[in-house]
């Protein structure tokens, strides 16, 4: 068969789907985007977990009565919001959508694989950042504390470090666990575990070799660098590999939950 020549500067047959297919691509993520933060804006969980509940960490706290910083407390009130964001909500309305049967629908739709759970990991990075500043600057008015424009890049550089981490060990608990009703048991579970541990840990009431070990979990990591921040030219070696560590929880957590998640409900 005799190819039929293009007139000059018309596009091939693959250029031309390409084309094709790039906005019905990009219209499809945007669908998606859209979906998700409706959602997520109008879940009373989120909002109770997330934004609520660390404010009212911080009006409970008093630096007057407690011989901590304000670093400390602030980043005590983000570590929860983080670890609420990304133990429990998300995990558990990934489960419960999937076992609906909501990722088998999507699939067949115009939207790549990628940009389904990608859309929803962008929306809750957005809503972490979110929390980030409102319980930054709310923390700051409370504690009567005022940072320098590099510690508030800083601290925030660093709840985005936590929303990482939590994120990818909600994927990887959501990609090795398939009933929606065990997620939720089990992360609640988790929650608990490490949230007491960095607390506890932090405190040092169980003694020193408790608080040398919290101190390498994902939330005693954290919190150590939270407070690490309101006092930079104290910043130690060990703060540095604690955030290299919560690096590390953050790609190994994120391998786990992209290798063995299943779309389809159990």
């Amino acid at each position: 068969m005799t190819d039929i020549p293009l007139p000059p500067g018309a596009p091939s047959a693959g250029r031309a789907h390409e084309a094709d297919h790039a906005p019905s691509t990009a219209l499809a993520v945007r669908a998606l985007l859209t979906a998700d933060a409706t959602v997520l804006v109008r879940s009373r969980q989120v909002l109770l977990l997330n934004l609520v509940v660390p404010i009212a960490i911080l009006f409970l706290t008093n630096r007057g009565r407690l011989s901590t910083d304000a670093g400390f407390l602030i980043g005590m009130a983000l570590t929860y919001g983080l670890l609420s964001s990304g133990i429990i909500a998300y995990p558990t309305t990934l489960s419960r959508d999937r076992e609906a049967g909501v990722f088998q629908r999507l699939r067949v739709t115009p939207a790549p694989t990628w940009a389904i759970m990608g859309s929803r990991l962008a929306v809750q990075f957005a809503a972490d950042l979110v929390m980030g500043v409102v319980v930054l600057i709310v923390g700051s008015i409370q504690h009567q504390t005022v940072f320098s424009a590099g510690e508030y890049a800083l601290i925030l550089a660093i709840a985005l470090l936590g929303a990482a981490v939590f994120l990818a060990i909600g994927q990887a608990l959501v990609a090795l666990v398939r009933s929606a009703g065990v997620v939720n048991a089990v992360a609640r579970v988790l929650y608990i575990v490490l949230f007491l541990t960095g607390i506890l840990g932090a405190t040092g009431l169980l003694g020193d070799d408790f608080r040398n070990v919290a101190a390498w979990t994902p939330v005693g990591a954290l919190m150590d660098l939270f407070g690490a921040v309101g006092n930079l030219a104290a910043w130690s070696a060990q703060n540095t590999w604690q955030a290299v560590a919560l690096v590390g929880y953050a790609a190994v957590f994120a391998a786990i939950g992209i290798r063995w998640f299943r779309w389809e409900p159990a």
